[in-house]
């Protein structure tokens, strides 16, 4: 017997089909250097787990409403009031899972056949989104030559009247790119300008680095109109396993993301969001420390990538992902990644996961322990030296076999 149409469509995330094919080969006993998953070598904060722990001993574990506690939704509206400057209403907050936000917001404004527009290379949801739902991608080519920063021209020239949301991602996943305020600004406008929907990714906005501030298009509407942020816990308070975030947007489509939400999950679990509160409201101090964690763990991947031959990458200026490009090796990114496998138990992910201008590079998640990071790429700047020191003996070899036939 078939199954429906939409399941045809039904791609999932190339990260986590990776996770679970190199999970078997460990348990083979096989070790692997893992860069592929965007997770953390480092826990969530203590006081983060204590008060999960007390909410589960104080049985918060019943049924509540499905739009997120009161509580929590309180201590995000004072979090965006300190970080953004609005202090958004109740009903504009949904908690729910931050990747499904992507899901629920594309389901909620566009049907099939209409067109959102977004960063190519960008986080691979929104391209797994699109394939099930029927809505047409319509990818902004992110250019390292540009510093992986997308240009607001080349969104609008993209527009169309089926065109319903554009996705901004800053700082971006894969590439580590933080726009600047102008670049932001100018989005805003434009979906403005058009009439648009405009889907602020912001999952990465506490990860940031050398000083560079962050900035939200929710500046010119407090999210009221048009915008809608994506946030969450899993990055900058190292929870991705919580799988806590919310969404902040117009009162008309929280409401009917919440519709789809009590439909599907009927409500979030309560003592996970009392962890969430305590993540907002206690030792803020704790994100500020591991992102300096972060930002050596950065330092440390980039300076031995740039040092391996064929490689070159920019250095991110934020998330938890480098992008290097891989074209100089002379492979693809899938054999790359292929390589990388086989030659030195490295897992990356190839950059075609993240959209077709994705092509020649790879991307790797560098929130490991220092020890791993080095061991790991050590191991791969070996293996790309000896391949690099055969293809120039081939080459020498082949040049002295011609001259001699030549001779002859």
């Amino acid at each position: 017997m078939r199954l429906s149409k939409i399941t045809e469509g039904l791609i999932g995330q190339p990260m986590f089909k990776l996770l679970v094919k190199m999970q078997e080969k460990e348990r083979t006993g096989k070790k692997l250097y893992h860069f592929e998953i965007g997770d953390s070598d480092y826990p969530a904060p203590s006081h983060v787990v204590k008060s999960v722990k007390k909410a589960l001993d104080e049985d918060r574990t019943h049924y509540v409403d499905s739009t997120g506690i009161c509580e929590f939704k309180e201590a995000i509206r004072e979090h965006i009031a300190r970080r953004l400057g609005f202090r958004p209403a109740l009903k504009q907050i949904l908690v729910m899972p931050s990747n499904a936000i992507i899901d629920f917001v594309v389901r909620c404004t566009a049907d099939p056949a209409d067109e959102i527009i977004y960063p190519d290379p960008g986080f691979s949801t929104y391209i797994a989104v699109t394939s099930y739902t029927g809505v047409k991608k319509v990818g902004v080519p992110i250019l390292e030559s540009h510093k992986f920063h997308i240009q607001p021209e080349e969104i609008e020239k993209r527009i169309t009247p089926r065109t319903k949301l554009i996705i901004l991602n800053s700082p971006s996943n894969p590439t580590g790119a933080a726009l600047n305020r102008d670049t932001i600004m100018e989005v805003g406008l434009i979906a403005k300008k058009h009439n648009l929907y405009l889907l602020s990714d912001e999952i990465y906005s506490k990860v940031i680095y050398d000083g560079i501030k962050h900035y939200s298009s929710s500046e010119l509407d407090h999210c009221q109109e048009r915008t809608i942020i994506l946030d969450g816990f899993a990055k900058g308070y190292s929870m991705p396993g919580f799988r806590l975030g919310y969404a902040i947007g117009p009162e008309s489509v929280i409401e009917k993301m919440g519709l789809l939400f009590q439909t599907i999950f009927s409500c979030f679990p309560p003592f996970i969001q009392y962890g969430g509160i305590s993540a907002l409201t206690e030792c803020p101090a704790d994100v500020e420390e591991r992102v300096e964690t972060y930002g050596r763990l950065r330092d440390l991947i980039y300076e031995k990538l740039n040092a391996m031959p064929g490689i070159s990458c920019l250095k991110p200026e934020g998330a938890v992902y480098i992008f290097p490009n891989i074209s100089g090796t002379g492979m693809s990114s899938q054999e790359f990644v292929e390589f990388a496998l086989d030659k030195a138990n490295v897992v990356l992910l190839s950059g075609t996961c993240f959209g077709t201008e994705g092509e020649g590079y790879v991307r790797l998640c560098y929130t490991r322990k220092p020890e791993m990071i080095i061991e790991a790429m050590d191991r791969l700047k070996k293996a790309l030296e000896e391949r690099k020191n055969g293809e120039d003996f081939n080459k020498r070899h082949n040049l002295a076999g011609r001259r001699t036939s030549c001779r002859g």
